[in-house]
């Protein structure tokens, strides 16, 4: 007789739909870097037992997003000046080479890089953080479409870069939100236009913005470290 299998899922789903809690809670402002996650608030909102909600959390202080501590429980990651730059680094090259590849690219999803970003726009113009966060997410989503490279969106840090930018949120006002979304529609016009050295250069001018930012900001702005 042949045995059942387990479902394969059943974990899989419930770090998925932690994971997605608090990922999203992270970019509306819900959870924000250094707050400590309740356990028992946490497993009545989602509904989940306490054993998952530990292995999800887990798999969050894996990829960066939760910090788990023996005596002091599970919190939101806050990062010091020194991880900001690093991840900035990294960040600047893999976006540089999305654009590089989305520029040459003949694909004929090109041309709606600009109107993905203004569909965001559009979607919320109301002067709060809502509206950049939908054109910021528009423009990584259709920048990794067309360029076409599977790979790029898996080792992309745009979660530990979501972090970044909840924690850069206090300090940032809504005109510097918009220069720095000015930066994405500077790139996606490169990449339009299929001119490769144009694309680099706009994300090296938006990485040395962001990097100036970064070196002006006080040090209350980042963990120690």
């Amino acid at each position: 007789m042949t045995a059942t299998p387990a479902p394969r899922d059943a974990t899989t789903g419930t770090t998925e739909k932690v994971a997605d809690a608090i990922r999203n809670g992270i970019r509306t402002g819900q959870f924000v870097p250094g707050q400590h996650l309740v356990e028992a608030e946490l497993t009545l909102r989602l509904q989940i037992s306490r054993s998952s909600l530990r292995e999800a959390l887990r798999h969050l202080n894996g990829d960066g997003i939760v910090a788990i501590h023996r005596y002091r429980g599970a919190h939101i990651c806050r990062l010091s000046r020194r991880d900001t730059r690093d991840l900035l680094a990294v960040l600047e090259q893999l976006v540089r080479l999305a654009a590089r590849l989305a520029a040459a690219s003949t694909h004929e999803k090109r041309a709606l890089m600009d109107a993905a970003l203004d569909a965001a726009r559009r979607h919320d113009e109301d002067g709060d953080h809502r509206s950049y966060i939908a054109i910021r997410q528009a423009f990584y989503d259709c920048l990794f479409e067309v360029a076409a490279n599977r790979e790029l969106p898996r080792v992309t840090p745009l979660r530990r870069a979501d972090l970044f930018r909840a924690q850069m949120r206090p300090y940032q006002s809504w005109e510097q939100q918009q220069i720095h979304t000015a930066g994405y529609r500077r790139i996606a016009q490169a990449v339009v236009a299929g001119n490769v050295e144009a694309a680099e250069a706009a994300v090296q001018a938006l990485f040395a913005e962001t990097r100036a930012m970064v070196t002006a900001l006080p040090d209350a702005a980042f963990e120690e470290g």
